[in-house]
């Protein structure tokens, strides 16, 4: 069964199925439980489901995710939401040294089976501590799983397999792409983690993009198909793990590599797949790999000055061009 739900509807399908199917699932962060969330992404749970499953947090992100940890040491499977993802950095400490760390550090006695639900981003009028996109610090960290979903179907099915995960997932949500609309299987089984997707084919060049890129990564191969370039396009979904094979094989068939994310350039995960495309797969390429990103400024809430920064369609046209005519 498929139902057309726009993206944050599809994060409270997800948040609903967690919450009614297991009962081992509690949710809490600031504002998520009277309010209905920020976002209006748990809008209705805590009507639904009661206090003692989900319930409004201190403006302590550090506290609430100590003790996010310390329920999954001991049996639950909380899911913890920030609020802005820019709020994660003052609980770095929490997240890489102890929730990253504690099946190793504990040879194997504990684990942590919890989510970490944020949304990143900019959108328009939001300030520079408000629109940070932080994916590449969180998937430096050994231990912990990172997904980005771009479509509300990815929203529904990435988050159910983040919840019956054994290992700490992130899931990082483009605020700008909550109001999009698009089929959402609610009856598929949950799906294993990890895994890109390839989600337009094509000869010319590959376009490797996550979150709020892969539409733009679309739109731009729609643009250069009328010029006769026709680009393959790879949502990936996740990085860590990371499913480098479905990028190298897709090198394989076209030659050429853009990579385009919303962070700033230098330091973004688009790096890593640079250097691995150089390093394994440095044979295929016909041309240097390119980048598509913001530039290393703080964001801007100014959206005139927004739109100077932010990559968009139009950039992934421009540096695929720019690829093929090498």
């Amino acid at each position: 069964m498929s139902e057309s739900l726009r993206y944050i509807q599809a994060v409270n399908a997800a948040l609903t199925w967690a919450l009614d199917s297991r009962s081992d699932t509690v949710y809490f962060g600031e504002d998520v439980a009277l309010p209905g969330g920020p976002f209006g992404a748990t809008k209705g749970l805590h009507k639904r489901f009661g206090s003692e499953r989900i319930f409004d947090t201190p403006i302590s992100e550090t506290g609430f995710l100590g003790m996010a940890l310390g329920a999954a040491m001991t049996g639950l499977r909380p899911i913890a939401e920030i609020m802005y993802a820019d709020f994660t950095f003052v609980a770095m400490d929490q997240i890489v040294n102890q929730i990253a760390n504690i099946r190793y550090s504990s040879a194997g006695r504990w684990k942590a089976p919890l989510v970490i639900r944020m949304q990143q981003g900019y959108s328009p009028g939001a300030c520079a501590q408000h629109s940070q996109s932080i994916e590449a610090y969180l998937a430096h960290t050994p231990g912990l799983r990172v997904a980005l979903p771009s479509t509300p179907d990815d929203a529904y099915q990435m988050l159910r397999t983040a919840v019956v995960s054994d290992d700490p997932v992130v899931v990082a949500e483009a605020r700008m792409l909550y109001p999009t609309r698009g089929p959402v299987r609610t009856d598929a089984p949950v799906e294993p983690i990890g895994g890109a997707r390839v989600v337009r084919d094509g000869r010319d060049a590959t376009v490797v993009a996550w979150s709020r890129m892969v539409p733009a990564a679309l739109a731009a191969a729609d643009e250069l198909a009328a010029e006769g370039i026709e680009t393959e396009v790879i949502d990936l979904r996740w990085l860590n793990p990371l499913d480098f094979e479905t990028v190298g094989a897709s090198i394989s068939r076209t030659g050429r590599l853009v990579v385009a994310h919303e962070a700033n350039l230098t330091g973004g995960f688009g790096a890593e797949i640079a250097a691995r495309a150089a390093s394994e797969c440095f044979t295929d390429l016909r041309a240097p790999v390119a980048r598509v990103a913001a530039p290393d400024v703080p964001m801007p809430a100014a959206p005139a000055l927004q739109k100077a920064v932010v990559p968009e369609a139009a950039h992934v046209v421009e540096a695929v061009r720019r690829t093929v005519r090498r």
